[in-house]
């Protein structure tokens, strides 16, 4: 089956369709987004003020105050300066910083909220959609892929559209107002500034482009650096012994100086970005000075002294600006192939799924019937075809088999972890499909081959399929599969993966949490082939309690533990070729025959 991977993004029109998207999640929380469109465009409007101060600070106090002084020093006549007429600006300036903060601190406190919610929303919808997939989906996906889903992945593109669309939102807003201003106080100054915005904004954009291009670059061939260095630290005895060590080594370092192009690469043009974006806006502003200083200077003038000065503020202005919208363009750039894992698999089909006005198991006495089942996970290599199986209430049957004969795919089915392609499997004469999966699954207790714990207590574990259970149910599950030991050992930790117990007490309990939620039909796949025989035996006399009275299917490979079934089925080719009690294949002396003797002179090899 093929395993998922990476979609590198290169291709044009990917990035609105992401934005889109994402800029959906955004207005799921309408009040804050509006609260922050808002604040922050109040700051916008403030910043392309200040100017305005400047300007008529310049036309309306200091150049008539200083015509007075000259005309005052020409005719002899002292002259004090009315210095009472700056502070109406002063305490403009103080109260516009005083918005500005305000706006400022809003807008940030609301693009933090929303970024978190985002986040939350994120998450939360990728691993309710995880718990809904169905097994053939994590046949092809690695759980790492998987875990920089919900990681990594969710912080990188809610980073762009909150705060990343924050500074380009701030960045548009103040160069749409600047703009307006110069272009009503002097159109040509203005012409200046608006040409020299595109300009910018392209030379800008095409080296954030090539520094993702090489950054993304190096990180692939880093990806590859560390597998290759990992794979040859732990291959190191072959390459000693087979002699090795000079090719290899050539091999690393052609590898490494491919990641040192790369990355000196993105390094040069990470470099080259801000001294270029400040030389265009350093010849915007020196052609702001001149053309405008020839305004200012000539007879009659053409502009004033502070619509000069407020014209060169604005030019100056419009550098952080661009940079900031360059930079969110690289970001949306390189968060497109996260923004693509992420909505793959929030887009991913459910292909278990309940049917609509599904009815419910509102008990299970435990009929299973297969009816011309033909299951494949791939096409081309169906594991069975046209299978057909009854199991009677209250019986337990075992599957035998070699490796890969479609043992574990009778019980998955049954489990419907996977459903038939072809055929129905009825469970109490019903099609399973008909049903709620939810009404199914809590009727079935199934104990795997290697038994996994979650971080928490002994008793949590138990009590996890079945929270509302009281102490007496817990103690009775553990006396009925022969693990009372555990009864004073309830509180403790069992450690990440219950790595703190021994295997055989990580099944005991797992063999516990199952039945604890007294199942209608009881699975085990292998229960007991990764334990001591030790741990089996103690294991083996609750696995016969729990199977009386109830319908089990018994997956294993030690076949002295299935004596006591019911039946046992040989399986191979995903067809049952063999099928009676212990005695009766014993009896008949087939296949079964020859795997049972097999393993008995093998277990008696070993105690020799």
């Amino acid at each position: 089956m093929d395993k998922l991977t990476d979609h590198l993004h290169t291709e044009k029109g990917a990035m609105w369709p992401f934005l889109k998207r994402m800029i959906g999640y955004l207005f799921t929380h309408k009040k804050l987004m509006y609260s922050f469109l808002f604040w922050i465009t109040i700051t916008a409007i403030i910043e392309s003020m200040f100017p305005l101060v400047i300007l008529n600070l310049v036309d309306n106090v200091l150049t008539p105050q200083i015509k007075l002084l000259s005309e005052a020093s020409q005719s002899g006549i002292a002259y004090t300066p009315e210095l009472s007429l700056v502070y109406p600006y002063i305490l403009f300036i103080i109260v516009m910083g005083a918005i500005q903060a305000l706006s400022v601190f809003m807008f940030v406190r609301d693009c933090g909220k929303v970024n978190e919610m985002v986040m939350y929303d994120l998450r939360e919808q990728l691993f309710r959609k995880l718990q809904q997939l169905s097994f053939s989906y994590y046949d092809k996906s690695a759980s790492g892929w998987l875990l920089t889903r919900l990681t990594s992945d969710t912080d990188r593109v809610t980073q762009v559209v909150s705060w990343g669309l924050l500074d380009a939102f701030w960045g548009v807003i103040t160069i749409f107002f600047c703009q307006i201003v110069i272009l009503f106080y002097n159109w040509k100054l203005g012409l200046i500034i608006f040409i020299s915005i595109p300009i910018l904004l392209l030379v800008s954009i095409k080296i954030r482009i090539l520094v993702l291009r090489y950054s993304r670059e190096s990180r692939k061939i880093n990806s590859d650096l560390t597998a290759r260095f990992t794979e040859h630290i732990n291959g190191v005895k072959i390459n000693k012994s087979t002699a090795q060590e000079q090719r290899v080594t050539r091999d690393f370092m052609q590898l490494s100086s491919r990641m040192h192009r790369s990355s000196f690469r993105a390094s040069y043009y990470t470099a080259m970005y801000v001294p270029i974006v400040v030389f265009i806006s350093a010849l915007a502003a020196a052609a702001i000075v001149y053309f405008g200083g020839t305004m200012a200077i000539a007879v009659p003038a053409g502009i004033t002294v502070g619509v000069l000065a407020a014209s060169f503020d604005y030019g100056l202005k419009i550098f952080m600006p661009i940079i900031d919208i360059s930079l969110f363009y690289a970001q949306v750039q390189g968060s497109l192939s996260a923004g693509e894992r992420i909505f793959s698999l929030l887009d991913e089909p459910l292909t278990i799924h309940d049917k609509e006005n599904a009815g419910t198991f509102s008990k299970i006495s435990g009929d299973i019937e297969f009816k011309d089942v033909s299951f494949y996970y791939n096409k081309d290599n169906p594991v069975m075809q046209d299978f057909n199986l009854r199991i009677l209430p209250g019986t337990s049957v075992a599957l035998v088999g070699a490796t890969g004969e479609g043992k574990t795919t009778i019980a998955n089915l049954v489990a419907r972890f996977y459903e038939p392609v072809e055929g129905q499997l009825r469970i109490d004469g019903v099609d399973y499909t008909d049903q709620t999966l939810e009404s199914l699954r809590s009727r079935i207790g199934m104990v795997l081959q290697t038994p996994y714990l979650f971080s928490g207590t002994i008793e949590e574990n138990i009590r996890f399929g079945r929270k509302e259970a009281t102490d007496k149910d817990i103690l009775e599950a553990l006396k009925l599969v022969g693990a009372e030991q555990f009864k004073d050992r309830l509180k403790e930790l069992v450690g990440e993966s219950g790595e703190q117990l021994s295997m055989g007490e990580r099944q005991m309990v797992s063999f516990a949490r199952a039945v604890l939620t007294n199942p209608s039909i009881f699975i085990m796949d292998e229960a007991t082939s990764s334990i001591d025989t030790v741990a089996e035996q103690q294991i083996q006399k609750g696995v016969e309690q729990m199977l009386k009275n109830r319908t089990s299917i018994v997956i294993a490979h030690r076949l002295s533990t299935i004596k006591t079934c019911d039946r046992i089925l040989v399986i191979k080719g995903g067809q049952i070729i063999e099928d009676g009690s212990h005695k009766e294949l014993l009896a008949l002396k087939g296949k079964y025959y020859g795997l049972y003797t097999h393993q008995l002179r093998e277990e008696r090899l070993k105690t020799i």
